[in-house]
């Protein structure tokens, strides 16, 4: 798919006498998929919060030296890309506020009012170092917390209006709160009597623990040493984004009691009802576009094939290519297969397209080695309206299908066709997972209100 990106993954733990910075470390790799920024680890001992972070993947961030640093019984992790606040050091997480009364907060989401939050810190003398809002929500925490952190949360988390996922972290105490609209994930697990929160099961599922339930909007779980104790601090208006399920989710992880892979196999089979295709192979584009280019194959009965091949070693790289390089643009990612595709009609299966550039490389790739005909599918609607609630598109002006219709980002992409799984398709693909769903990017029907005079972007802070 074109770069749509993630925002962040949170995880924390509540285990004395163990490991706990090394078990975050796992997690934080389990969900590098949410954030390859920065990476950050706060660690509790019952008196001191220290905390690490740095740019970064995980691996990069951390090694044994700095592990055996953070000892304790409490720990939170974190894993980032910027939504609000650029990419800085100042902006990554965990934010520590030190003080009588110390805390450390990790956070996935987006505020929309930000700028408002700030105005009322600064109004109450409060020093703001980088321009995140998930520093704003540590320090207005801080600013109520008296050594009762329930207190201090049940009075503010209804000044904050987007959408957010938080594990924070006291003395004594991991806690993890999601807002009223459950619009990002938290689960938790427990692992040898000890509780264990992650934005997804994979993050469980990597250091052994054991699932035993999503976090609901609107609940603030506090662990301690007498347990789990939950609270609601709002009504629960269930609207899960759902675009973790289209992509940002892993495919090995948990909604409800479904398996994303199932849920984008689902997507793909209903696809193929939808907009079947007289084709040779079913192609997907790798990696997201996998799981529902093998639903469209069981359902329509073209063989699925593999016929391009993922350099899953290009990532992040410090030697700025040359001209040449950047001209072969998705080459650098992507190789076909000559044999596979050449005077074949591909159904070539992706997950969403949002500016466009890529899936046109693409489709030009394929032809470029013989493909006869290429039938573009996506498992999902037009994107056709931005996020304001932790994905990073927030100009209307950067999804195509905003201002081309089907048939001009037909002929832009250079696809013999195009077809798109329908709102009405993906939902019933989606209804087995246990929330309902925002679809904002596909309707333009937020759940939370965007005020007008806020134009998102990731620098609304600096």
């Amino acid at each position: 798919m074109d770069e749509m990106k993630e925002y962040c993954g949170v995880f924390g733990i509540y285990a004395p006498d163990t490991d706990v910075a090394r078990l975050t470390y796992f997690g934080l790799f389990a969900l590098q998929h949410r954030g390859q920024e920065s990476a950050g680890i706060a660690v509790s001992d019952g008196r001191d919060i220290v905390c690490y972070k740095e740019m970064g993947l995980v691996s990069q961030v951390f090694n044994e030296k700095i592990l055996n640093i953070l000892r304790g019984d409490i720990a939170i992790g974190h894993v980032r890309y910027s939504t609000t606040g650029s990419s800085t050091e100042v902006n990554a997480q965990p934010i520590l506020v030190s003080g009588e009364y110390p805390l450390a907060i990790a956070h996935n989401g987006n505020l929309v009012n930000s700028a408002e939050l700030r105005k009322e810190l600064e109004d109450e003398g409060i020093k703001i170092y980088g321009s995140s809002d998930t520093e704003l929500m540590a320090r207005k925490i801080a600013l109520h917390y008296d050594g009762d952190i329930l207190s201090a949360l049940l009075k503010v988390l209804p000044s904050f209006r987007g959408a957010y996922t938080l594990v924070l972290l006291t003395r004594d105490k991991l806690i993890g709160i999601r807002d009223p609209y459950g619009i990002r994930p938290l689960v938790l697990g427990q692992f040898n009597g000890s509780y264990v929160l992650s934005s997804e099961s994979c993050g469980l599922d990597i250091i052994g623990a054991k699932f035993i339930r999503e976090i609901k909007p609107g609940e603030i779980v506090i662990i301690d040493e007498s347990g789990v104790k939950s609270i609601y601090f709002a009504e629960s208006n269930p609207h899960l984004c759902i675009f973790e399920l289209v992509y940002f989710a892993r495919p090995d992880s948990k909604f409800g009691s479904r398996l994303v892979h199932e849920i984008r196999q689902e997507m793909g089979r209903i696809l193929a009802q939808e907009s079947p295709a007289d084709a040779d192979l079913v192609i997907p584009v790798p990696d997201s576009g996998i799981p529902a280019a093998i639903g469209y194959s069981q359902e329509s009965g073209i063989p699925f094939s593999e016929g391009l091949i993922k350099n899953r070693y290009v990532g992040r790289t410090f030697i700025q290519p040359d001209q040449r390089l950047r001209e072969l643009g998705v080459k650098l990612k992507l190789n076909p297969l000559r044999e596979v595709i050449e005077e074949k009609r591909i159904v070539l299966v992706d997950d969403s397209i949002v500016r466009g550039t890529t899936s046109r490389q693409i489709v030009n790739l394929l032809k470029e080695v013989g493909a006869k005909e290429v039938h573009m599918r996506v498992s999902s609607p037009p994107i056709t309206y931005p996020c304001f609630y932790g994905i990073d598109t927030a100009e209307r002006g950067q999804l195509i299908a905003a201002y081309k219709s089907i048939e001009e980002v037909e002929e832009y992409i250079g696809s013999d066709t195009l077809k798109y799984l329908s709102v009405e398709g993906l939902l019933r693909a989606c209804r087995g997972g246990s929330e309902g769903f925002c679809t904002a990017c596909f309707t333009g029907d937020y759940c939370i209100h965007i005020p007008k005079s806020v134009k998102i972007t990731k620098g609304i802070l600096e």
